[in-house]
């Protein structure tokens, strides 16, 4: 059986969400082709070959990516089975099945997608099923798939797979993404892993809870440290673990950093990290540091109280504040992420986020985009458990992959879209974060009507320019 797997973006990153499956795939004997249009062109004599055509879709920037691609995969090959997997494949059932995709795995879906191959290599052709030009197609390419061969396989399984190490083979090389920016103006090549899938917390805007709803999955130390290994070898200077809260399995965590430290004690790593995790486990904070970690990202979304119990954050204001002053105790980057535009924001609150990024010295910290963000609420969301966001959302846009939203103040709407393509102009020209970050607080303040505003707060940033850039991702994050 002759399999093709696409991924259309993973954070610009190698995709674990193909090499993973690569490797059960291969196992049970299929030719496997691995394609990451994000780095490569699609290639039509992959496409044509395959019998599987399977998309990964992690998050929403990849589906939508991916059902875009749909068309022209369909003109090139319109007789392979085509399959959607990944955290919002199940959500978006309904839309992909009318798009024509067989097969929809989430959850934990190696397992799935080697029982879909297993499936369609038992299918038998009709001997009088001719491909093009009148030649026979190969084995059940070209069959006409009927409720009979209907999908078999769970849609969503939790259940407790024994990871394979990774297969990379056919993979574009470390070289061509993202790499750590340090402080020195080197750059260092960069891995990727996953240790745990998964999460223990239900965060209503989180799209991992409509799959795993709360559920937590580990990868198996051997197996981690083996992909590392791998990727090391490969040129990776530095691992980003992908798992959605590195310390939702600290005793499984922690001992895989000491380990990857021990076998490479020059490789750094970054991790992600809930604010109530970093607080919980501050004790695991020094053994991080001394093990080579970077920076930890951590999903903070708003400095907002209320908004943070709306999303159901379990962390504060005061918390994230706390734990800005533990890392600068530990001697650690913290690098926070932000959702700043919902349906509850204003221009004032909107402001307060920018004050405390400026007066905490965070500047350098926070990725622009991540100024930018508007909230998402895709189908399953727990945001809907919120009679205020039932009543307030449009019909689910299936096209958009979510239920549309607008502030009940046209210019919070109106500053998210300029602040947008702000970010993205001075990304394009390779704007500091510094000066990025002007450019939103001088947009803001104007939005807010408060002009003298802005060139105040602008004044106390020179004293930034001194700090050194701290090490980051040199592909800004996006959801």
């Amino acid at each position: 059986m002759i399999i093709l797997l696409i991924s259309t973006y993973e954070l610009g990153r190698q995709p674990f969400g193909l090499a993973s499956p690569a490797a059960w795939l291969r196992a049970e004997g299929a030719q496997v082709t691995c394609l990451d249009v994000s780095r490569e062109a699609l290639r039509e004599d992959a496409v044509r070959a395959a019998d599987l055509i399977a998309f990964y879709v992690p998050m929403h920037t990849a589906t939508r990516l991916a059902v875009a691609l749909l068309p022209a995969v369909r003109e090139i090959n319109p007789w392979a089975h085509l399959c959607f997997y990944g955290l919002y494949a199940p959500v978006n059932e309904p839309y992909l099945r009318r798009l024509g995709v067989g097969t929809i795995l989430g959850g934990e879906f190696e397992e799935g997608l080697a029982a879909l191959a297993r499936r369609l290599q038992g299918l038998k052709p009709d001997p009088s099923e001719r491909g093009d030009g009148g030649v026979k197609t190969p084995p059940f390419r070209g069959q006409q798939f009927d409720e009979a061969e209907a999908q078999t396989e769970p849609v969503i399984s939790l259940g407790r797979q024994e990871f394979r190490v990774p297969d990379r083979r056919g993979l574009v090389g470390l070289e061509k993404y993202a790499r750590v920016a340090m402080p020195d103006g080197t750059a260092r090549t960069v891995g990727y892993t996953e240790a745990s899938r998964g999460c223990k917390h239900l965060c209503r805007h989180c799209p991992i809870v409509p799959v795993y709803q709360g559920a937590f999955r580990i990868v198996e130390r051997d197996v981690v440290l083996a992909d590392i290994r791998q990727q090391v070898a490969a040129g990776a200077e530095h691992i980003t673990f992908g798992d959605p809260d590195f310390f939702n399995g600290v005793g499984h965590a922690m001992p895989i950093v000491e380990a990857l430290h021990w076998e490479f004690p020059r490789l750094t790593y970054d991790v992600t990290i809930k604010v109530e995790h970093l607080l919980k486990h501050r004790d695991c904070l020094g053994a991080l540091r001394e093990t080579g970690c970077l920076f930890v990202t951590s999903a903070v979304e708003s400095m907002d109280d209320a908004v943070l119990e709306k999303l159901d954050k379990h962390h504060t204001r005061a918390d994230f504040l706390r734990v800005v002053r533990i890392f600068r105790d530990e001697g650690l980057v913290l690098q926070p992420t932000f959702v700043p535009f919902t349906p509850w924001t204003t221009m004032e609150n909107y402001g307060e986020l920018l004050e405390v990024i400026r007066d905490e010295e965070l500047v350098e910290s926070v990725a622009p985009i991540q100024l930018a963000i508007r909230l998402l609420i895709p189908a399953g969301s727990r945001l809907l458990e919120l009679e205020e966001i039932r009543y307030s959302v449009g019909a689910f846009d299936e096209a958009a992959l979510v239920y549309p939203w607008r502030n009940a103040d046209a210019r919070v709407d109106a500053l998210c879209e300029e602040l947008q393509q702000a970010v993205h102009r001075g990304e394009k020209i390779n704007l500091t974060r510094r000066r990025i970050f002007e450019r939103i607080e001088e947009a803001a303040y104007a939005a807010a009507g408060k002009e003298n505003g802005a060139g105040r707060r602008m004044a106390a940033l020179p004293q930034l320019v001194a700090r050194a850039a701290i090490p980051h991702l040199n592909e800004p994050w996006y959801c």
